[in-house]
């Protein structure tokens, strides 16, 4: 087990969850899977805020940002 503060090889960072669609991609989608990834999002933002995710090291968007992403 890694020591508090200390950097665990194994742990998941932001990078490893996150998926970053182009707009292409994200105009291909209908309401429900562009719902299902918000909600997605949200929770993983959520779950890796409760566990002590350092957010300063990532240029990230906040989870009320992600339904505008690419203008929407």
């Amino acid at each position: 087990m890694a020591e508090v503060g200390s950097p665990d090889k194994n742990a998941v960072t932001y990078d490893d969850v996150h998926v970053n669609f182009t707009s292409d991609e994200w105009a291909l989608m209908d309401t429900s899977q562009k719902n299902l990834y918000k909600e997605v999002m949200r929770d993983t933002y959520r779950n890796l805020t409760d566990i002590g995710y350092n957010w300063e090291d990532n240029n990230i968007e906040e989870p009320d940002q992600i339904s505008t992403q690419h203008g929407r």
